[in-house]
């Protein structure tokens, strides 16, 4: 199943939202530090519930290291600053799916990275700002679950 990679998240509950989807579906997400809040937070907690133990989730230093962790895997950056949007894209089980902080998105130096292989959007109406974190998440992981036929799910 795909990584997700959340680029220094800021938001608890959005990260405790992402660890139960990770563990619901087989995505393997990847946080990278510095993280807004620590794993004793109670909104990570609850938002999570208890599916820390079912979730595969690593934490890195910061995005060098955790791309040296998937070194041949493709690499999608997820903006609201391009046309190619996530339903076009092939996906395949070993792609990253790589999402910015909560406020501002991806930094510049992580959009132009030279592992990015394709920026994508989530369209949206016009004159909106974006997605919940949580949710941009939710819907790029199943589009890519379900291309790959919901490897795992025994559907």
């Amino acid at each position: 199943m795909v990584h997700v990679f959340l680029h220094e998240p800021a938001i608890a509950g959005n990260t405790g939202n992402a660890i139960r989807l990770a563990a619901v579906t087989g995505a393997r997400l990847h946080l990278i530090e510095p993280l807004g809040f620590d794993f004793e937070d109670a909104k990570l907690r609850r938002a999570g519930l208890d599916y820390h133990d079912l979730a595969d989730v690593n934490v890195h230093p910061d995005l060098e290291t955790a791309l040296a962790a998937v070194p041949v895997s493709r690499v999608f950056a997820f903006t609201a600053r391009t046309e190619t949007t996530f339903g076009e894209i092939e996906y395949r089980p070993d792609d990253v799916l790589l999402f910015g902080t909560e406020p501002t998105g991806l930094p510049a130096e992580a959009l132009s990275h030279p592992r990015v292989t394709a920026r994508v959007r989530i369209p949206m109406l016009p004159a909106r700002r974006s997605l919940n974190l949580a949710n941009s998440v939710s819907i790029a992981v199943y589009e890519a679950w379900r291309q790959n036929g919901y490897d795992g799910a025994g559907v």
